[in-house]
Protein backbone atom coordinates (compact mmCIF):
# COMPACT_ATOMS: atom_id res chain seq x y z
CA UNK A 1 0.00 0.00 0.00
CA UNK A 2 1.01 3.39 -1.05
CA UNK A 3 1.59 5.93 1.94
CA UNK A 4 0.24 9.24 1.82
CA UNK A 5 3.53 11.17 1.42
CA UNK A 6 4.92 8.75 -0.97
CA UNK A 7 1.26 9.25 -2.96
CA UNK A 8 1.65 12.94 -2.74
CA UNK A 9 5.20 12.94 -4.01
CA UNK A 10 4.47 10.99 -6.97
CA UNK A 11 1.36 13.24 -7.71
CA UNK A 12 3.50 16.17 -8.01
CA UNK A 13 5.96 14.53 -10.14
CA UNK A 14 3.48 13.66 -12.86
CA UNK A 15 2.20 17.27 -12.42
CA UNK A 16 6.09 18.28 -13.14
CA UNK A 17 6.11 15.88 -15.64
CA UNK A 18 2.83 16.87 -17.54
CA UNK A 19 3.63 20.88 -17.66
CA UNK A 20 1.53 21.05 -14.34
CA UNK A 21 3.05 22.63 -11.36
CA UNK A 22 6.96 23.43 -12.00
CA UNK A 23 8.47 25.40 -9.20
CA UNK A 24 12.19 25.44 -10.56
CA UNK A 25 11.96 27.75 -13.10
CA UNK A 26 12.56 31.15 -12.34
CA UNK A 27 9.41 33.78 -13.34
CA UNK A 28 8.96 37.09 -12.93
CA UNK A 29 5.51 38.53 -10.34
CA UNK A 30 4.70 41.45 -9.70
CA UNK A 31 2.84 41.73 -6.48
CA UNK A 32 0.92 45.00 -5.47
CA UNK A 33 -0.55 44.95 -1.52
CA UNK A 34 -2.85 47.77 -0.15
CA UNK A 35 -2.38 48.25 3.60
CA UNK A 36 -3.99 49.86 6.00
CA UNK A 37 -3.52 54.05 5.78
CA UNK A 38 -3.51 54.16 10.08
CA UNK A 39 -0.09 52.74 10.30
CA UNK A 40 1.58 55.01 7.54
CA UNK A 41 4.85 54.86 9.79
CA UNK A 42 5.05 50.74 9.47
CA UNK A 43 4.62 50.90 5.62
CA UNK A 44 8.38 50.53 4.74
CA UNK A 45 9.17 48.09 7.99
CA UNK A 46 6.04 45.66 6.48
CA UNK A 47 8.17 45.99 2.96
CA UNK A 48 11.41 45.18 4.30
CA UNK A 49 10.02 42.27 5.84
CA UNK A 50 8.20 40.86 2.61
CA UNK A 51 11.54 41.27 0.86
CA UNK A 52 13.07 39.35 3.64
CA UNK A 53 10.79 36.43 3.47
CA UNK A 54 11.52 36.44 -0.52
CA UNK A 55 15.22 36.43 0.05
CA UNK A 56 15.15 33.64 2.57
CA UNK A 57 13.14 31.52 0.22
CA UNK A 58 15.56 32.26 -2.78
CA UNK A 59 13.86 35.11 -4.82
CA UNK A 60 15.27 38.06 -5.72
CA UNK A 61 13.06 41.53 -5.07
CA UNK A 62 14.22 43.22 -8.84
CA UNK A 63 11.80 46.40 -7.31
CA UNK A 64 9.79 47.73 -4.58
CA UNK A 65 8.20 51.00 -5.03
CA UNK A 66 5.64 52.31 -2.11
CA UNK A 67 2.87 54.33 -4.75
CA UNK A 68 1.71 56.52 -2.06
CA UNK A 69 -1.83 57.07 -0.37
CA UNK A 70 -4.77 56.36 -2.46
CA UNK A 71 -8.72 55.96 -2.46
CA UNK A 72 -10.50 52.60 -2.94
CA UNK A 73 -12.89 52.46 -5.18
CA UNK A 74 -14.74 50.63 -2.15
CA UNK A 75 -14.53 50.16 1.30
CA UNK A 76 -12.42 47.82 2.61
CA UNK A 77 -12.63 46.70 6.37
CA UNK A 78 -13.89 49.90 7.34
CA UNK A 79 -11.10 51.65 5.16
CA UNK A 80 -11.62 54.11 2.40
CA UNK A 81 -8.18 54.85 1.71
CA UNK A 82 -4.84 52.51 1.52
CA UNK A 83 -1.01 53.01 1.01
CA UNK A 84 -0.55 51.16 -2.52
CA UNK A 85 2.78 49.15 -2.62
CA UNK A 86 4.29 47.21 -5.87
CA UNK A 87 7.24 44.66 -5.74
CA UNK A 88 9.01 43.06 -8.70
CA UNK A 89 10.25 39.58 -7.70
CA UNK A 90 11.51 36.92 -9.40
CA UNK A 91 11.32 33.53 -8.85
CA UNK A 92 9.56 30.19 -8.44
CA UNK A 93 6.19 30.05 -6.77
CA UNK A 94 7.66 29.23 -3.80
CA UNK A 95 8.45 32.61 -2.53
CA UNK A 96 4.94 33.49 -3.55
CA UNK A 97 2.97 30.76 -2.13
CA UNK A 98 5.21 31.99 1.41
CA UNK A 99 4.39 35.38 0.75
CA UNK A 100 1.07 35.50 0.09
CA UNK A 101 0.35 33.03 3.22
CA UNK A 102 2.44 35.81 5.23
CA UNK A 103 -0.14 38.50 3.98
CA UNK A 104 -3.27 36.72 4.37
CA UNK A 105 -2.92 36.29 8.30
CA UNK A 106 -1.05 40.01 8.59
CA UNK A 107 -3.57 42.48 9.80
CA UNK A 108 -2.41 45.49 8.29
CA UNK A 109 -2.76 44.30 4.53
CA UNK A 110 -6.56 44.80 3.50
CA UNK A 111 -5.88 42.92 0.15
CA UNK A 112 -3.10 42.24 -2.45
CA UNK A 113 -2.79 40.79 -5.43
CA UNK A 114 -0.20 38.94 -7.30
CA UNK A 115 0.46 38.33 -11.26
CA UNK A 116 2.74 36.42 -13.40
CA UNK A 117 4.07 38.77 -15.98
CA UNK A 118 6.88 37.11 -17.65
CA UNK A 119 4.79 35.10 -20.52
CA UNK A 120 3.37 38.85 -20.86
CA UNK A 121 5.89 41.08 -21.22
CA UNK A 122 7.78 37.84 -23.49
CA UNK A 123 4.82 38.20 -25.87
CA UNK A 124 4.98 42.04 -25.79
CA UNK A 125 8.65 42.11 -26.84
CA UNK A 126 7.73 39.67 -29.71
CA UNK A 127 4.88 42.37 -30.81
CA UNK A 128 7.58 45.13 -30.62
CA UNK A 129 10.08 43.19 -32.76
CA UNK A 130 7.43 42.34 -35.09
CA UNK A 131 6.31 45.78 -35.54
CA UNK A 132 9.82 47.03 -35.49
CA UNK A 133 10.26 44.43 -38.93
CA UNK A 134 7.68 45.34 -40.01
CA UNK A 135 8.24 49.00 -40.25
CA UNK A 136 11.91 48.60 -41.26
CA UNK A 137 10.65 46.75 -44.39
CA UNK A 138 7.77 49.17 -45.02
CA UNK A 139 10.50 52.64 -44.85
CA UNK A 140 12.73 50.14 -47.47
CA UNK A 141 9.74 48.86 -49.70
CA UNK A 142 9.19 52.96 -50.07
CA UNK A 143 12.89 54.23 -50.43
CA UNK A 144 12.75 51.26 -53.04
CA UNK A 145 9.23 52.52 -54.99
CA UNK A 146 10.80 56.16 -54.72
CA UNK A 147 13.43 55.27 -56.69
CA UNK A 148 11.17 53.45 -59.55
CA UNK A 149 9.40 56.81 -59.44
CA UNK A 150 12.58 59.17 -59.87
CA UNK A 151 13.54 56.59 -62.19
CA UNK A 152 10.91 57.06 -64.41
CA UNK A 153 10.53 60.20 -64.59
CA UNK A 154 14.39 60.60 -65.54
CA UNK A 155 13.33 58.36 -68.26
CA UNK A 156 10.76 59.97 -69.50
CA UNK A 157 12.99 63.08 -69.98
CA UNK A 158 15.27 61.83 -71.65
CA UNK A 159 13.27 60.53 -74.35
CA UNK A 160 11.61 63.81 -74.64
CA UNK A 161 8.32 62.79 -73.42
Amino acid sequence: MIGRDNQKSTIDNLQCLSGGFDLDNKRQYEVVFIVDPTVDDEVARLTDGFKQIVTDQGGVVTKAETMGKRQLAYEILHQKEGTFVLMEIEGSGREIAELERRMRVNDRVLRYLTVRVDEDRRRADKLKDRRARKAAKKAAGGAAAAARRSGGAEFAASTGE
